[in-house]
């Protein structure tokens, strides 16, 4: 198990997803004509409102609509740890109108019992990446991660640890985190970042383990204190939270987001949107947001990530 969680930790905070998608499920020929957009999209999120996944959406939604002349809803299906928005997504016509936000978890879940695949979508770019946070409530007694590492070693198994649920990226954050310390943490999930954080804050939970989005908000009004950032160097919105690896624990790990649709999708279409994801995603407004929301913004084609979707199912399949 150790050297596992070793594996997971050394997953990198980079990379790119997209996918050729297979069988069209109800693509048609109206979907596919010079006409399309003709009417408002569905942009699906698989965490609740306010989370890092949910302000990438729709930040990215909004830059969008100026492009395609068509309004955007976010609709937020949450549940399983991306189960339950991926499902759905994947289920939608392949018509262009349903559209996703797609976290690292579709290159996890697959090999965690779910019947979720890179292959089952259109993925039509990459637009952020995440680094993992620990956080404590901000009347912890806990000030430094050292002190927090030792509570855990004490008492093993018995500090809760928030994440954004059962067997996703945040939950591996936290066991990989405990496996590189030598300590064990009894992990908390909750239906997404944005209520992870909201558990930590209100006292439910010892600590958090969240996107530096979800939890920077926080630790800058005071309400939580930042022990590390398990990133490769220190993030513009938290200059004063020091990494794991300057305090002595080498572990780099976080989250990414793409954008794609159910697989099927009819090629006119997919280029279209894969177009306009890509021009969202290079704006000034949606790469501020990104950046001072801790975050590392991306604009990659869905070429680009096909290889990476692969490679990724194919390194978490040896980690699970």
């Amino acid at each position: 198990m150790k050297s596992r969680m070793f594996r997971i930790a050394a997953l990198a905070v980079a990379g790119t997803l997209a996918f050729s998608a297979c069988a069209n499920r109800g693509g048609t020929e109206e979907a596919s004509s010079e006409n399309y957009p003709d009417k408002n999209l569905t942009m699906v999120v698989h965490a609740g409102a306010g989370g890092g996944s949910d302000l990438t959406a729709r930040t990215l939604a909004k830059e969008l609509e100026a492009d395609l002349g068509q309004s955007i809803v976010v609709e937020n299906r949450t549940g399983g740890g991306g189960r339950v928005g991926l499902t759905y997504l994947k289920e939608r016509p392949a018509d262009g109108y349903s559209i996703g936000f797609i976290p690292v978890e579709v290159s996890m879940l697959g090999h965690q019992g779910a019947d979720i695949k890179p292959d089952q979508y259109t993925i039509l770019g990459q637009v952020m990446n995440a680094p993992a946070t620990l956080s404590v409530p901000a009347n912890s007694p806990y000030q430094t991660l050292q002190q927090f590492l030792d509570a855990a070693k004490a008492k093993p198994g018995t500090i809760t640890v928030s994440n954004s649920g059962a067997g996703a990226i945040w939950e591996a954050a936290t066991l990989a985190l405990g496996e590189a310390a030598g300590v064990t943490f009894k992990p908390v999930p909750y239906d997404g970042g944005a209520p992870a954080v909201a558990a930590g804050v209100s006292g439910e939970v010892q600590a958090v383990m969240a996107g530096v989005s979800e939890s920077a908000t926080a630790a800058k009004d005071g309400r939580m204190r930042v022990l590390a950032v398990l990133a490769p160097e220190r993030v513009a919105s938290l200059p004063d939270a020091p990494t794991a690896k300057e305090l002595g624990h080498d572990i780099v790990i976080g989250g990414w987001g793409l954008i794609g649709a159910p697989a099927g999708l009819p090629a006119e279409v997919k280029e279209k949107l894969a177009a306009a994801v890509q021009k969202a995603a290079s704006t000034t407004t949606f790469k501020d947001v990104m950046t001072k929301a801790g975050n590392t913004p991306m604009a990659t084609s869905p070429d680009e990530a096909t290889t990476f979707a692969q490679s990724e199912y194919d390194r978490f399949g040896e980690i699970y």
